[in-house]
């Protein structure tokens, strides 16, 4: 038996571009039992690929705000007493922050990570024990699948694939009406589209004769899909779901429309033909993709407008949904990188690659 133990702790995006590095270990190392350290809130997620032995799950968000409760020191020592029981032939750390090499330190083993040059946070390649360069111009998909394939010493495979074990359900407050999802919400506020947008689209679904589904985890995503839904018919916001109850709904959609956030990744790892709406990143390092129909629209500053969504949506809609291996993407040409930046500059430490 090989053991692995992963970190790749949040967000929820980079959580779903990491499944393809997961399904590599898989196919790759025999006999693997593959443990992934995974925010708790995200746990769900890593258990829904089959190749994952254990999900541990770790309360790094919780506890930075309670530096001085003893119970979130006790919390930190039982985690810490749990990824030591046993000894891991490597331990990958795929976040490649200091707070993510600190907790490899925790484990036993041989802790691979990625070098200076490649990662986000530098001083974090000196808690490694083998530190690899990994090309910052790749998506972030393959870097994860080149820093595993590195650690573990086998050859890259030519396609990938997300793996998930999710069948598509429509849910049930349907009644069997086609529909469309709108992934609307999200944490940071220019990376939001518009409301008037959101309800150009509602009009146009429900003219094509589909309900529009907007998932609300929040009061404040709620109180969004009330203000989308006025004067639109199609337009369902539902109770809050959860991961998997969601990849199974937009696994059964016609087709979904997303922001710049993690539930659009997931989409694409489920097979839905997907269309993603971007106002205040570049989809270069961290877009969609995925096996099936995917579109990815706009960048800082310049949000693709409805009609152009729409579509896009049709498109979409018409190739259906995919799910299995596809093509990894080839090494050249990089992308461009004319002004962009692969880390965020608030990032202390951060790498920035310019033309």
């Amino acid at each position: 038996m090989t053991r692995v133990l992963l970190i790749k702790t949040s967000s929820l995006g980079d959580v779903i571009h990491c499944l393809p590095a997961v399904s590599d270990l898989a196919a790759r190392v025999p006999d693997l039992r593959l443990d992934w350290v995974i925010e708790e809130e995200f746990a769900e997620i890593a258990r829904l690929h089959p190749a994952v032995s254990n999900a541990v799950p770790v309360r790094l968000r919780s506890w930075r705000y309670r530096l001085f409760d003893p119970e979130a020191w006790g919390e930190v020592g039982e985690f810490r007493a749990s990824i030591r029981i046993a000894r891991y032939d490597r331990i990958i750390d795929a976040q490649g922050l200091i707070r993510s090499a600190l907790m490899a330190r925790f484990a036993r083993g041989r802790r691979c990570g990625y070098d200076r040059a490649s990662v986000r946070e530098p001083l974090a390649s000196l808690f490694y024990d083998r530190r690899y360069r990994v090309p910052v111009t790749l998506h972030a998909v393959e870097r994860m699948r080149r820093l595993a394939a590195a650690a573990l010493g086998y050859p890259g495979r030519a396609e990938q694939d997300y793996g998930l074990a999710v069948a598509a359900r429509a849910p049930e407050f349907l009644a069997g009406r086609p529909y469309i999802v709108g992934l609307h919400a999200t944490a940071r506020a220019d990376k939001a589209w518009p409301d008037d947008d959101w309800r150009a689209l509602a009009h146009r679904s429900d003219a094509a004769g589909l309900a529009l589904v907007l998932p609300a985890g929040t009061d404040r995503e709620r109180r969004r899909a009330d203000r989308i839904a006025e004067g639109a018919a199609s337009v369902v916001a539902p109770a809050r779901l959860g991961f998997a109850d969601l990849a199974a709904m937009m696994a059964a959609s016609r087709a979904v429309v997303g922001v710049d956030t993690g539930l659009t990744h997931l989409a694409s790892a489920v097979g839905a033909p997907v269309v993603a709406i971007y106002a205040a990143t570049w989809p270069d390092f961290n877009g969609v993709i995925g096996p099936g129909f995917v579109a990815n629209l706009g960048g800082p500053g310049a949000p693709p407008g409805a009609d152009a969504v729409w579509a896009e949506t049709e498109r979409a809609i018409a190739a259906g949904r995919k799910t299995g291996p596809w093509p990894a993407a080839p090494d050249a040409p990089a992308p461009p990188l004319a002004g962009r930046r692969r880390f965020r500059p608030s990032n202390a430490g951060a790498v920035v690659h310019r033309r």
